[in-house]
């Protein structure tokens, strides 16, 4: 590690160096004089934790109170931004694949003050109501090697980007104004588009579905399977089977046999079986969204249904022409690690328990926690890959 490159092997030594600020990530982390701040960096990430845990640890670390790991989040001076950029590439590096998919979802901080950055009466899923929360939008790395989070942001709701007072209340950037979900989705495709992330797809629920997502993604040529609302119109162009209506409607008038009983992959309790449906509706050059690309892409829409109750689920999608329903199946059940991360991190790391009120407070607390859930990624990687098989010994002939 002593030329600050990112090793697989050394994932530990790589957190630590970067908490540190060592070597090329100098910067990153810079907790201001008199302030170490290695241990208390980890100290932050370490799990769930309850008030009183904060001055046990900060005693057993020789410290009177828990203030000098709060100035961590706080008064110290570092780049949650880079920190973020550090995770994404350290993700990228270790669990790359070619066919990889980048899963876009958010989930909600529960709060009960209004002082907090963000917060407002609002739904989150995590709660399954309206509540007074903060939402934070994510993007996860998922691929065949492990899955992780790449990248963060926290909404604002108008409530706040119209309150000067609360956003100088809280150290919002002056660059910060109202961005919708879907318009922090974007920003976070293009960082990882710009940091020349290895993906092939993109997966996110109804909230992220339509708009400037999907021409995003037609023009930098990557596929994806977006969950859409019923009422969401489709139709088909020339050349393709008449389809039009709105997404239920063409569900209902489907013949049986274009089902198909399909697995989105393994859970925990065997194949997550579905029956699915899929109707090409348009086949498009690239070079209309983008005439530096070349070759055909297929627009569609793939149907859901669930065998128990029949329940409905509907996705736009778009990939290379030919690619055929098992693979959109596929990269939609890979929507799930980006839920198992959620919960993980919240268990095991305390991504819930971030306890400052600023905007920067906030992006490092989740930027800290995205670093030590992409060290865990890599090393349950590396625990499990398979050793290369060994090569048969030669004997060498003597003459």
């Amino acid at each position: 590690m002593d030329d600050g490159s990112i090793d697989r092997d050394n994932a530990g030594a790589m957190g630590i160096v970067a908490a540190r600020g060592e070597g090329p990530y100098a910067g990153v982390v810079h907790a201001g004089a008199g302030c170490s701040v290695g241990e208390p960096v980890f100290g932050r990430v370490a799990g769930r934790r309850a008030p009183q845990d904060r001055l046990v640890r900060a005693e057993a670390a020789g410290d009177p109170g828990p203030w000098r790991r709060q100035a961590i989040l706080g008064r110290g001076r570092w780049d949650a931004d880079a920190l973020r950029d550090l995770a994404r590439e350290y993700v990228a590096e270790n669990l790359a694949t070619d066919d990889a998919v980048l899963v876009i979802d958010e989930t909600g901080f529960l709060k009960q003050g209004k002082a907090s950055c963000g917060v407002a009466r609002q739904y989150t899923g995590s709660a399954g109501k309206i509540t007074n929360c903060q939402i934070g939008v994510f993007a996860a790395y998922v691929s065949a090697r492990g899955h992780a989070f790449v990248d963060r942001a926290l909404y604002l709701p108008t409530s706040w980007t119209g309150d000067p007072a609360r956003l100088a209340a809280t150290h919002v950037p002056d660059t910060v104004t109202f961005a919708t979900k879907p318009a922090l989705a974007v920003q976070m495709i293009q960082r990882a588009l710009a940091a020349e992330v290895s993906f092939a797809w993109v997966a996110a629920d109804a909230v992220y579905g339509v708009g400037d997502i999907e021409l995003a993604l037609r023009r930098a040529c990557k596929g994806y399977v977006l969950r859409v609302k019923s009422d969401h119109y489709f139709g088909s162009w020339a050349g393709k089977p008449i389809v039009a209506g709105t997404a239920e409607e063409i569900a209902r008038e489907l013949e049986p046999v274009t089902w198909q009983r399909l697995s989105a992959g393994e859970g925990t309790k065997g194949a997550r079986l579905h029956d699915w449906a899929y109707c090409e509706l348009a086949d498009l050059e690239a070079d209309q969204y983008d005439e530096t690309k070349s070759g055909l892409w297929t627009r569609g829409l793939l149907i859901r249904r669930n065998i128990s109750d029949g329940d409905l689920a509907y996705f736009t999608t778009w990939c290379p022409a030919g690619t055929g329903i098992q693979a959109l199946v596929s990269v939609e059940g890979r929507r799930w690690a980006i839920e198992d991360s959620f919960e993980t991190a919240t268990n095991e790391l305390g991504l819930d328990h971030n306890e400052t009120r600023s905007w920067y407070g906030w992006h490092r607390h989740v930027s800290l926690v995205m670093l030590a859930f992409a060290m865990m990624a890599v090393i349950r990687y590396c625990a499990n890959d398979e050793p290369p098989p060994k090569r048969p010994r030669i004997r060498a002939i003597r003459s």
